[in-house]
């Protein structure tokens, strides 16, 4: 299937997830993300806040357990100018406000800018997956341009409820794939 379709089956996938379902779910990722044996060490990370609308993986949960396992990791979340398509990370702490911008995704109020290539772990929103380790998101390349600023050690771990697909038909030369996915059940390497 195309990006488009694969984009259609599984927002719809996700929506028939019951809430219970999902916290279910999101515990198996977790369990199989302390399983996960990262090849560098990681001090700054770039997250992103799970869009309940979407019935997004809770990244929150995973962002904490990261916080928790790796003594002074410097979080980062995403903040994103619609006009021009970049996107930049703000480093947060506990006390950081997020406010919703106009697509009601939150991102920090306010926080210092980190350079791309300070970032060592990066988790990124998707859809679907493929055996190749390319992803299908939301349609507007913001993770795959922010990516080609970052160093190339950086590690890219997408989440998903849903087992991988073969393959998506229409990925090109500016898709980033994606070193990891995490499944409830399996944790697959690119």
């Amino acid at each position: 299937m195309n990006k488009q379709e694969l984009r259609k089956v599984y927002k719809q996938k996700r929506l028939e997830l019951s809430a219970t379902e999902r916290l279910k779910l999101d515990d198996l990722i977790l369990i199989q993300l302390q399983r996960l044996s990262l090849p560098i060490d990681v001090n700054t990370i770039l997250s992103f806040w799970p869009l309940e609308k979407y019935a997004e993986v809770n990244t929150l949960l995973l962002t904490r357990y990261m916080e928790v396992s790796i003594p002074n990791l410097r979080v980062a979340f995403p903040v994103v100018d619609f006009a021009t398509n970049d996107m930049q990370a703000v480093a947060v702490h506990e006390e950081t406000d997020f406010v919703e911008n106009s697509f009601g995704i939150p991102e920090p109020e306010e926080g210092e800018e980190i350079a791309p290539e300070e970032i060592d772990l990066v988790f990124i929103p998707l859809l679907a997956f493929d055996k190749k380790g390319f992803r299908v998101g939301y349609g507007k390349g913001f993770y795959d341009r922010f990516l080609s600023l970052c160093q190339p050690h950086v590690v890219k771990v997408g989440f998903s409820y849903f087992q991988v697909e073969e393959q998506i038909e229409d990925t090109h030369q500016f898709d980033v794939p994606l070193n990891y996915c995490i499944t409830p059940d399996k944790i697959y390497e690119f």
